[in-house]
């Protein structure tokens, strides 16, 4: 496992981690004892970062993490989100008896003292204008129940105003072959300012795998089926925002990336491994199976700068028109 610094914070971090969606809920069927067995096997290749948030499952990943996580407290970190159990839209969940309430909620699911990431969840950008909600983390910073916070956003704007907060520690960001616009602006930015960069998203919700065709059928349970179309949340964290069907006709226009690097999924993760922006990558999973494949990207064949240049050309001209809701 190579690591990677969280920013200019004093964490280094497994370049390829975990997000933990896919076993708290909202992709299916979930297993625990699948999950567990997936989050021991990633511990084992070395990944010591696990991202996560409070309505995963209702709680449910940030519990399983703290069974797999049991008495490496201090070796394994761990990021979670907040906001997104209470309305997003209403000042008062960015309260400090909100924040301070979720906050101590998570912490006891997870059976810890300190987090090491705290991340607001997507909020609206005129929240993230406001900036009170910093004041609130800055306190609780300061307190000791947090080392480092952080912003999950949906688009490059909110990511550079989130920027102009200066204990703002790193950005979560949809990232990935089909959602390449933060590499112009955001990406410089953050490297500028000392601000990591997870990249989540990473596979568009499995269309980089390229398993999809395009008659799939997903289970009730699965945002693949319930947001298709950005019913239920931003539509740009399912599928990264392309209509499925277009997005299996682009993913096998890319195909030829699996060339030399084991399969699409290993390709899609070295890809964005080559940018020097990134901190880590987070995709998700569900067993063992999908861990030691995603691990496997790590010592994948880098893409050439005529390859990286193609698949720049390749967004510009075949994705971008088509990626719906703002990014």
């Amino acid at each position: 496992m190579n690591y990677r610094r969280l920013g200019n914070t004093e964490l280094k971090i497994s370049e390829l981690s975990f997000g933990t969606w896919a076993i708290g809920g909202a992709w299916g069927n979930t297993n625990d004892t699948d999950a567990l067995a997936g989050l021991q096997r990633a511990m084992e290749h070395g990944v010591n970062f696990f991202d996560t948030a409070d309505v995963y499952g209702d709680g449910h990943s940030e519990e399983l993490i703290a069974k797999a996580t049991k008495g490496k407290e201090d070796e394994i970190y761990v990021a979670s989100k907040f906001c997104r159990a209470g309305d997003i839209h209403d000042p008062a969940t960015y309260s400090e008896d909100s924040v301070r309430l979720y906050l101590e909620n998570t912490l006891r699911r997870l059976k810890r003292d300190r987090l090491d990431l705290y991340q607001i969840h997507c909020p609206p950008i005129e929240i993230l204008k406001d900036g009170k909600v910093f004041h609130v983390l800055d306190k609780l910073q300061a307190e000791g129940k947090i080392r480092y916070y952080g912003v999950s956003v949906e688009t490059v704007e909110e990511g550079l105003i989130s920027m102009q907060n200066e204990n703002v520690r790193a950005l979560q960001v949809i990232f990935n072959l089909f959602r390449q616009k933060p590499v112009s602006e955001l990406f410089p930015a953050a490297i500028e300012r000392g601000v990591g960069i997870l990249a989540r998203v990473p596979l568009a919700s499995g269309l980089l795998t390229g398993k999809f065709t395009s008659d799939h059928a997903f289970q009730d349970d699965d945002h693949r089926k319930f947001n298709r179309d950005g019913q239920q949340f931003n539509v740009g964290e399912t599928f990264g925002g392309l209509p499925f069907e277009k997005g299996v006709e682009l993913s096998n226009d890319v195909s030829w990336i699996a060339d030399g690097r084991g399969n699409m999924t290993q390709a899609a993760l070295r890809w964005i491994l080559q940018h020097h922006a990134i901190s880590s990558v987070i995709p998700g999973f569900r067993n063992v199976r999908q861990v030691d494949d995603n691990i496997k990207a790590i010592e994948g064949k880098k893409f050439s700068q005529l390859e990286m240049n193609r698949l720049k050309e390749f967004y510009e001209n075949e994705v971008h028109e088509h990626i719906r809701g703002a990014y």
